[in-house]
């Protein structure tokens, strides 16, 4: 049986490790070719080593997802390497945490370039090659439950996630002609090397979690792989939470 990815080339930034990685991963082992990303080099190479270990197609594509001058690249070697661009995912992000009265424009800066300006513009460049190939794509955003729900001290961060939302709702008109669909996710808790660092973490999210458990990567990849599919094809503009009913109930998590 044919997979469902079969001959797809997909960019992935920010997919050194935690969600953008399995992203990476089953679009990898469902037969798509992936260009994967991270800032860190030597994640990316071991990221793309862990696949194609596992019989799959991946490219380390290590650079900064905030830089217009690399994302172009990114574009330019799918293109190169592959021939076409069929799926785009704005994976990368920062965290910032950070009291409102104190908050400094530096970080705020590098916050909306990284979250905002890097996911507007991967899915810009993106969106021209798929045009220009005329066989329609899938971009995707990652948002956060924080674009939906206040928490303490990521006012900054959250307002970047609901600009991704936005920005998904934003681009319909201009892409469905094109057959491209635009969608974002919004993860909750959700169990990651860096979440996990903190000893807290998996207790609070058990408790307050209506499912009893935090997401696993693997739960928010199965979500992004139905956007990503031709299972989805009516569906653009859309954010599909993925939280065990978190953002139904809210209850503020204290660690």
């Amino acid at each position: 049986m044919e997979k469902i990815f079969h001959n797809k080339t997909a960019i992935i930034t920010g997919a050194g490790q935690g969600i953008g990685f399995e992203i990476a991963r089953q679009l990898a082992m469902q037969g798509a070719h992936v260009l994967l990303n991270d800032l860190d080099a030597a994640l990316a190479q071991r990221a793309a080593d862990q696949i194609v270990k596992a019989g799959c197609m991946a490219l380390p594509m290590p650079g900064d997802s905030s830089d217009l001058t690399f994302l172009q690249g990114l574009v330019d070697e799918s293109v190169a390497h592959f021939g076409h661009l069929d799926i785009a995912v704005a994976n990368a992000g920062i965290t910032t945490y950070g009291d409102f009265f104190e908050y400094s424009p530096e970080s705020f800066q590098r916050l909306v370039a990284v979250n905002l300006q890097g996911s507007f513009f991967l899915a810009q460049f993106a969106a021209r090659q798929m045009e220009k190939q005329g066989t329609g794509g899938r971009i995707l955003f990652m948002s956060s439950v924080t674009g939906h729900q206040s928490h303490r001290h990521l006012a900054t961060y959250g307002m970047t996630k609901a600009g991704l939302e936005m920005l998904a709702r934003g681009l319909v008109l201009e892409l469905a002609p094109h057959q491209i669909t635009v969608n974002a996710i919004a993860p909750g808790a959700t169990l990651t090397e860096r979440t996990l660092s903190d000893p807290n973490y998996l207790d609070t999210w058990q408790r307050i979690t209506p499912t009893g458990r935090p997401a696993t990567v693997e739960d928010i990849a199965h979500a992004a792989l139905f956007l990503l599919s031709p299972l989805s094809g009516q569906i653009t503009g859309q954010t599909l939470v993925v939280d065990g009913g978190w953002t139904a109930v809210s209850p503020e998590p204290s660690f």
